[in-house]
């Protein structure tokens, strides 16, 4: 493995996860206290991260709209239990074009107000039913402790919003979304394992009747919640009059969802697999499933490397040629290494002449000498490989560091360094509020299958406890 130039893991986590983000070329601070400018490899990673969410919720049904980034404060105000909830985290307009505005204006935190009212609008018969809405946007939550990609003050995500008849049909569309679109995308391209559970109502989402939820384990030992799917109930259909004629001619009030996942995701990412020698991305998500590097010049040997790219095109494997030679090798080592690329095939005249290349793998950590005419195949095999490496390696930290306990000091112990499960039936609500005041809270509550309860009262329920971020 290349030399690098990151503080390790075990010595600084938080001064790792800094070294990464701004090594890898990720992401810089904002010139705004809270924000951030994503560059153009970490905004690569989002890009296909976005395509590939995008096909699964087009799957399901949902189709893509625009709503405004500003929303009269009025609107927020319509559904209590939902402005009390973020009331501490809106940022709100007072002025624009010189002039005091006579209507306060939200900078969209979450958008279940301005869509409920277009909904209202548009749904006017059980015909119109299901509506199914999802939009790619910004939002802003002003974050007292912000931190690149796990919480800024404006971050990119996708919310998706649905309407419906029953109050049967929304639960199975949040859980549809949960657990076939979210859990199946954080698995397959992620090559990250994740809980599914539903939050209790301390953690509940403001204005939500149920929130479920992914929560992921970080290399700390940490949850990061990866994603949610709230049911919503009638509170914001009444709250904004959504409502249509059912075939008995009687009128009905909706049922609705709300649903996202943002660039936190990136976060997660790089906390669950990264090492002290960078980024560890799962090839199905990179940007660059191979860089063939050019070690030297030499007769022949960047037309064999620019040979290499184009066979790898071939074979639908995203390849790059780094044939920067006035730059020192060790150094694009390094860096291909920070940014997580899975594989690199180096190509320099020694081993040319002898008719192969080097293929090191960015996850396996090895180097080996591949005949040329080999060279496609070994990559390809490498990539199928190595996602299911980094699962199967993430899932085995997450075992390794989660305890089965029975008591709220075991619990309590347990967050120190991983996660607890403990029934939900001993550590109630009481229990919760205990751990709340040492920063561990009730990550999700969850069945002994890794099933969602249907209630936080079904028998063997057990409480995810743990620190998060």
């Amino acid at each position: 493995m290349p030399k690098t130039v990151l503080t390790p893991q075990s010595e600084d986590f938080p001064r790792w996860y800094q070294d990464v983000v701004a090594k890898a070329e990720l992401a810089d601070n904002g010139p705004v206290r809270g924000t951030m400018v994503i560059r153009p490899y970490g905004y690569a990673i989002w890009e296909r991260m976005q395509a590939d969410m995008d096909r699964r919720i087009k799957e399901a049904g949902a189709k893509n709209a625009y709503f405004p980034l500003f929303i009269p404060e009025s609107y927020l105000t319509r559904e209590a239990e939902h402005v009390e909830g973020f009331s501490p985290e809106l940022a709100v307009v007072t002025h624009a074009g010189g002039k005091e505005l006579e209507e306060k204006v939200v900078v969209r935190p979450t958008s279940e107000t301005v869509i409920g009212e277009y909904m209202a609008k548009w749904t006017q018969s059980y015909r119109d039913l299901p509506l199914l809405l999802n939009q790619w946007a910004n939002v802003v939550r002003w974050e007292m402790r912000p931190r690149v990609f796990l919480r800024t003050s404006e971050f990119l995500w996708q919310e998706g919003h649905t309407a419906h008849a029953t109050e049967a049909e929304a639960r199975a569309y949040a859980r549809r979304i949960h657990a076939d679109v979210y859990a199946v995308f954080m698995r397959e391209i992620l090559a990250m394992p994740v809980v599914l559970g539903s939050k209790t109502a301390r953690e509940r989402f403001a204005g939500a009747t149920n929130t479920l939820a992914l929560e992921a384990m970080m290399r700390d030992g940490k949850a990061l919640q990866m994603g949610t799917s709230h049911e919503l109930g009638q509170n914001f259909a009444k709250a904004f009059d959504i409502t249509y004629l059912s075939e008995q001619s009687r009128q009905e009030t909706c049922w609705t969802t709300s649903w996202g996942t943002s660039t936190r995701m990136l976060g997660g990412l790089i906390m669950c697999h990264g090492d002290d020698a960078g980024l560890r991305v799962p090839p199905r998500l990179a940007p660059v499933q191979a860089l063939v590097l050019v070690v030297k010049d030499g007769e022949g040997v960047v037309a064999a490397a620019e040979q290499l790219v184009s066979d790898l095109l071939a074979r639908g494997v995203r390849a790059e040629l780094d044939a920067r030679v006035d730059t020192p090798f060790g150094r694009r080592a390094v860096d291909a290494a920070l940014k997580g690329i899975p594989v690199r095939v180096e190509v320099g005249p020694r081993d040319l002449a002898e008719g192969s290349v080097t293929v090191a793998r960015r996850v396996a950590g090895d180097k080996t000498a591949v005949p040329l005419g080999g060279v496609v195949d070994s990559v390809t095999s490498a990539l199928d490989e190595d996602h299911g490496t980094l699962y199967a390696a993430a899932l085995a930290h997450q075992q390794a560091n989660t305890s089965a306990v029975t008591t709220l000091g075991e619990a309590a112990e347990a967050a120190r360094t991983g996660w607890a499960t403990i029934p939900w039936s001993t550590l109630g609500t009481e229990g919760e509020a205990t751990l709340a005041e040492s920063a561990v809270t009730v990550r999700c509550l969850t069945m002994p299958d890794g099933s969602v309860p249907g209630s936080e009262d079904d028998e063997g329920v057990l409480a995810v406890v743990g620190r998060a971020y």
